[in-house]
């Protein structure tokens, strides 16, 4: 009984052994592809983990940037601007006290016109002095600063595109902008003339650049500094983030033209309703002198007159805050 039962037994392990001989090296290649798939796929998560710290991190950074640069903004918004600020944003070469003399000039010319020309008393032509020597100059230098502006907005999205275009040629974002500073067009020749400048006297591209929206107090100039800062704190493609601001810069402009058009029915109808009263009394003060002359004589009528300039007044700045649209 023992000598079949060991037969058995030596014939089923010589089958087996047999069997493991035959088949080894192909289970042996399977679990060395299961090794190295676990190993890939070990990989491939420590890639996607460092990839997502990462992005997590230039989140962050992003989101701390955008939150210095607003704190900045408001304590900028919050300082007065200085007259000579004011006077350098509207590309005026005055010192103080050449505006101060400039305003007692008008002054005094506005006194001499209402005193010896107009035959008013010294009293109001004095009024009329003070007020024609304080306005007329800064509405002046406000006139300048608002059509600066305008040009610079207008010819801004131009050298962002030189920019973006000099950077994808492989040109440094230092000899681009020396590009714009030497071929673009006034006012963004000169601002960035003086971004250039002092780059070149030692102060950090980010913080040259981040005086620009000091100079010129736009939208675009600070979306310009937003994303040189971003790009330089935590890298990316340069001509990739100027071409999207590009972008949203000559969308802001075609927005800016259909709202014009879209207000301009509006704005023509408030020109003629402020218009109507002055035009309908000189009118009739031609045409019956007497009839009016009781608004200008009388106490009840200077009353009335006052009235009615101080509500056409409030008509006038109601419709223009009704038709005068931000975006």
């Amino acid at each position: 009984m023992l000598l079949p039962l060991l037969v058995f037994f030596l014939g089923a392990f010589s089958t087996g052994g047999l069997l493991l001989a035959a088949f080894h090296p192909r289970l042996a290649r399977t679990s060395a592809l299961d090794r190295r798939l676990q190993l890939v796929r070990a990989s491939a998560g420590q890639t996607t983990r460092a990839a997502g710290s990462d992005d997590n991190r230039r989140k962050r950074s992003v989101q701390e940037l955008l939150r210095e640069t607003e704190q900045k903004q408001k304590a900028k918004n919050s300082a007065k601007l200085s007259l000579v600020m004011r006077l350098r944003q509207a590309d005026l070469g005055w010192s103080k006290s050449t505006y101060y003399t400039i305003c007692l000039t008008v002054g005094t010319l506005a006194f001499l016109a209402m005193w010896g020309l107009m035959g008013l008393g010294l009293l109001p032509a004095v009024g009329f002095g003070l007020c024609g020597g304080m306005l007329l100059p800064h509405l002046y230098v406000s006139a300048r600063r608002k059509r600066r502006f305008k040009r610079f907005a207008a010819e801004f999205p131009n050298a962002i595109d030189v920019i973006v275009r000099g950077v994808k040629a492989g040109l440094p974002l230092v000899d681009c902008l020396n590009i714009v500073a030497a071929e673009a067009q006034e006012p963004v020749k000169s601002e960035f003339r003086a971004l250039v400048e002092d780059q070149t006297l030692g102060m950090p591209l980010q913080d040259a650049v981040e005086r620009l929206p000091e100079r010129m107090p736009l939208s675009e100039a600070r979306f310009f500094a937003i994303v040189i800062a971003i790009q330089s704190r935590t890298g990316g493609s340069l001509s990739e983030a100027l071409g999207n601001l590009s972008r949203v810069l000559r969308e802001r402009k075609k927005m800016q033209g259909k709202i014009k058009a879209v207000s301009s029915e509006a704005k023509a109808s408030a020109g003629i309703i402020a218009a109507l009263p002055i035009v309908v009394g000189s009118l009739v003060y031609l045409t019956s002198p007497a009839y009016m002359a009781l608004l200008f004589t009388t106490p009840i009528g200077k009353a009335v007159l006052a009235g009615c300039v101080v509500w056409m007044l409030l008509g006038t700045l109601m419709m223009r805050k009704m038709i005068n649209f931000d975006f």
